[in-house]
């Protein structure tokens, strides 16, 4: 009887190498046939693109990878299993309690327990220790199909009620995964590591917050126990020293500090910006309005309060409702007398603008524009609301009402990639003017819900890339992450402790010009439809304020510092000279403040050192005698005595702003 031929696939190795193997092959076996010290690294497998068990069974034609702990992947594949360690140690330590869903996060993990008593973070040191404890004992992490029915009953016999409704809310085509490391086991999609063990030890629990079970406030309240995880305890070490550095970096402690502003529960998410803030706030806005009308830019201001006919118009009412504030509006019945409010009257629904480029393209639309015009640039320091869920306020980085440093290029297509290129100079610019040299830049391409044909996005998306590569720019592409009017450019700064931010950005749109009817007339004497180019710099003032205190710790440039120079006395046989050379600094242009308390010295220099004044002037009989002042800066120990108009000519050069 002739005997069936095995079945052989073909694995292709990033470099382009194939090797033959029989259909059922591991990755492990693959590992371990390439070199059995790949084997002994690598902790999970990529076929054709997706990260997969070393233990999964092969059965085609394959593009594979093998990871190990120095990709990319690694650090998500540790996070995931060490969440799984944890969720092990605290039902070992604290029986009863009932594990629900437990995620990857940037730089973590977390875990949403049910029990009666919250945890706390002084439960933190028993759990890690038990986690070393199951880390050390290198169980294998084994992949399990089960029953839905079975698994089901399974988790309610346990009393683990929430992942019984977890399974059941699956899709009925859905497998139930089921991954066990020794005797635990949880419902889990996967993939896991080889072991316990390839968790490694460079872990730490961080905190507790409470958490309703799905994110509903009508059901039970969870308590979550966030974690981070890493390759190395010298990986582990720098990620908290930065968490350390942000706590004291924090914009929310360090504004209270300077008394810069406050939030309060009578207007949810918007700021009250004290008077040192807000000359924070007005330098940064003048600089940003020095720039753009330089760069040819024409200021204008639209209403915050627009008829919902207008959102529906330019698409925002179908896709961006629930983040707007709607605002009825009562109309009044009309009789032979004029107006009147009766029975008769009837709403019609306003809302608060969440952007402004709908009433720009109004702005545009009055008279008669012709190509000569083009290209026409509008900016507006818009103020602009969004309905932003309570829980995700954060300060002034999410807030409701915010200010953008908006503007829109009305532009013919032969326009676009001068105009792109001329924005990616100015935006360059003005972040190394404020600090910011390290940007990366994301070409963000189609979402899955958008307006407009493949055909009108294949043209924006093309030019945005071509605008890129004339101005020599390195950037990535990221799809899906695009407006749904249009693909943009984002910039990411990396602040002084090596956090990104998103803030400005280049959006190119052929949709909204089309919606809204807007047109040029163009050399042929016919209509034509402008390309619209929707640009911000800062992105919001409120959030790129934020920023800036966190990047310099409050200690700002000295042009953006509420308070430039303090004049402080040693003794009261100075206040004269104090008096004198106080009104000297502001006549100069200086924002000063004297300080002529009856408090020692060393007491006005704490006090206004937590406040961030930069410069302290500090003068006492023999400055008044001399005429000189003893500079201490902000950071410093040191001291430096000058002559006050060596002083004041240097302190006037410094505060000057960089444009």
């Amino acid at each position: 009887m002739e005997q069936k031929a095995e079945q052989h696939i073909t694995m292709t190795l990033p470099d382009g190498a194939s090797r033959v193997y029989d259909a059922g092959v591991t990755g492990f076996e693959i590992a371990k046939d390439i070199s059995s010290s790949l084997a002994k690294i690598s902790i999970a497998i990529r076929i054709n693109g997706e990260l997969c068990d070393l233990s999964l069974p092969i059965t085609q034609d394959s593009d594979i990878a093998i990871v190990t702990r120095k990709d990319d992947e690694a650090l998500e594949m540790i996070r995931h299993d060490c969440a799984h360690v944890m969720a092990e140690a605290v039902q070992n330590l604290f029986p009863g309690t009932q594990v629900t869903i437990g995620p990857n996060i940037e730089n973590g993990f977390f875990y949403d327990f049910a029990r009666n008593e919250p945890f706390s973070t002084d439960d933190f040191e028993a759990i890690e220790k038990e986690m070393r404890k199951i880390v050390e004992r290198n169980s294998q992490f084994v992949r399990e199909v089960w029953d839905r029915d079975e698994a089901i009953a399974y988790f309610r016999g346990k009393g683990e009620n929430y992942k019984a409704e977890l399974i059941e809310d699956l899709p009925e085509s859905e497998s139930i995964k089921i991954y066990r490391q020794g005797e635990w086991l949880d419902l889990c999609r996967g993939p896991h590591m080889q072991s316990t063990k390839q968790v490694g030890t460079a872990f730490k629990l961080l905190k507790v917050a409470g958490a309703y079970w799905r994110g509903d406030s009508s059901k039970a309240m969870l308590t979550r126990i966030y974690g981070t995880a890493w390759r190395s305890d010298d990986e582990l070490k720098e990620y908290l020293h930065q968490l350390d550095e942000a706590e004291k970096r924090d914009h929310r402690k360090l504004g209270n500090e300077m008394d810069l502003y406050h939030f309060q529960p009578e207007a949810q998410g918007s700021v009250f910006w004290h008077p040192k803030g807000y000359v924070i706030y007005n330098a940064l806005e003048q600089y940003i309005r020095r720039r753009v009308n330089d760069a040819g830019y024409k200021e204008i201001k639209t209403p915050q309060l627009i008829d919902n006919k207008l959102w529906e118009a330019s698409g925002h009412w179908g896709k961006y409702r629930e983040n707007m504030f709607v605002v009825p509006d009562e109309i009044p019945s009309v009789d032979d007398d004029g107006p009147v409010v009766s029975e008769h009257a009837f709403e019609k629904l306003m809302a608060l603008k969440p952007m402004n480029c709908p009433a720009h393209v109004q702005v545009f639309k009055q008279g008669i524009t012709s190509y000569r015009d083009l290209p026409i640039r509008l900016a507006e320091f818009g103020c602009c609301h969004r309905n932003e869920a309570h829980g995700a306020l954060h300060g002034l980085m999410r807030v409701r009402q915010m200010t953008q440093d908006d503007a829109h290029i009305f532009c013919t297509e032969d326009q676009i990639t001068d105009e792109s290129v001329a924005f990616c100079g100015l935006i360059k610019d003005v972040y190394s003017d404020l600090g910011f040299d390290d940007v990366r830049i994301v070409l963000a391409l189609r979402p899955e819900s958008r307006a407009g044909s493949d055909e009108v996005w294949d043209k924006a998306e093309d030019g945005l890339r071509q605008a890129l590569i004339k101005a020599g720019l390195e950037f990535e592409e990221e799809e899906g992450e695009g407006a749904f009017y249009g693909p943009k450019i984002e910039y990411h700064i990396r602040d002084a402790i090596g956090r990104s931010w998103q803030c400005g950005t280049l959006q190119l749109d052929f949709v909204l010009p089309e919606r809204l009817d807007a047109h040029y007339i163009g050399e042929d004497g016919n209509k034509h439809r402008p390309v619209m180019l929707h640009r911000a710099i800062l992105g919001t003032l409120e959030r790129f304020i934020g920023i800036m205190i966190e990047n310099y710790a409050g200690k700002l440039p000295l042009w953006l510092a509420p308070v430039q120079c303090v004049v402080a006395t040693i003794t009261a046989s100075a206040d004269d000279y104090a008096r004198d050379i106080y009104e000297q600094l502001k006549a100069a242009g200086i924002r000063a403040e004297l300080d002529i308390r009856n408090e020692k010295i060393n007491y006005k220099v704490r006090e206004h050192s937590v406040g961030k004044v930069p410069n302290l002037f500090v003068v006492g009989a023999r400055e008044a005698e001399e005429k000189t002042v003893a500079i201490r800066r902000l950071g410093s120990q040191a001291q430096d005595v000058k002559s006050f108009d060596e002083a004041l000519a240097e302190i006037v050069d410094e505060a000057k702003a960089p444009f």
